[in-house]
């Protein structure tokens, strides 16, 4: 469930900030009569990322498979990290020239340039998402805790976007993507041991499989497991509440100067 929860906070939030900038830059620019694009842009890109996550969970059943979407899935968190690590800073200014661009052009193209402008980007880390979701949902043994899991987490990254939008210099989104990266390595680190785990137990690998699929049978999904899963909540954690006191600290050493 935890999993499940930081996955779609991280995600979601992500999505969340690519519509708001893209209402806002249309707004700024007086463009509204193409804010509709952005909201159907959005519920296509949702629904279409949707449709892929549930597929892969249904189809990939058996354990090469499965090894094969742990793979993608670790792939694809990697290349997230990597990419807001490095446009984090410049989200809105590449939103807005992107958009600039989409919207120039004449009558009934500017709504269409829009509209494919925001599935693109938003199908993007739904896309990432649904792989992501379908490997949690396959490791997992409740289907009810990760429903939930990822319920709360598109709810916890609503009211950061909402957060976000109102009281932009007070939130610190910076800090939110390094806690979030931090959980996402751990993340990634355990989807490359499921994804080995699953490739012995199909016999897919040079190697003793029978002997390494049981020496990483509790890492992978037993009581090592669970435990690996409660580390990915607590390093993050513990980060956060290092980061805050070091903020803290600052702004005190900031007024006695």
């Amino acid at each position: 469930m935890g999993q499940m929860m930081v996955v779609t906070l991280r995600e979601g939030i992500e999505m969340f900030l690519i519509v708001a900038i893209a209402a806002a830059y249309l707004r700024k620019t007086g463009r509204q009569e193409l804010l509709s694009a952005v909201g159907w842009g959005a519920g296509s890109a949702v629904v279409a990322s949707t449709i892929l996550g549930v597929w892969l969970a249904e189809t990939v059943v058996t354990p090469f498979w499965g090894g094969i979407l742990a793979l993608v899935a670790a792939f694809l968190v990697l290349g997230m990290v990597v990419y807001m690590m490095r446009a984090a800073k410049r989200m809105s200014a590449d939103i807005g020239q992107r958009l600039e661009v989409a919207a120039s052009k004449p009558g009934a193209a500017a709504w269409l340039g829009v509209y494919l402008f925001t599935v693109l980007m938003i199908t993007r880390e739904g896309m990432e998402f649904a792989f992501v979701a379908a490997s949690i949902a396959r490791q997992a043994d409740s289907a009810s805790a990760i429903l939930s899991g990822g319920f709360l987490g598109l709810i916890a990254a609503g009211l950061l976007a909402l957060a976000w939008g109102r009281y932009g210099h007070r939130v610190k989104l910076s800090l939110f993507f390094q806690v979030t990266s931090i959980f996402l390595i751990l993340f990634t680190l355990q989807l490359f041991l499921y994804a080995f785990h699953e490739f012995t137990e199909a016999n897919a690998l040079p190697i003793d499989n029978a002997y390494w699929h049981l020496a990483t049978e509790e890492w992978a999904e037993g009581s090592y497991a669970d435990v690996i899963s409660i580390v990915l909540v607590l390093v993050p954690l513990a980060w956060l509440a290092y980061a805050s006191l070091q903020t803290e600290d600052a702004g005190r050493l900031a007024r006695k100067v």
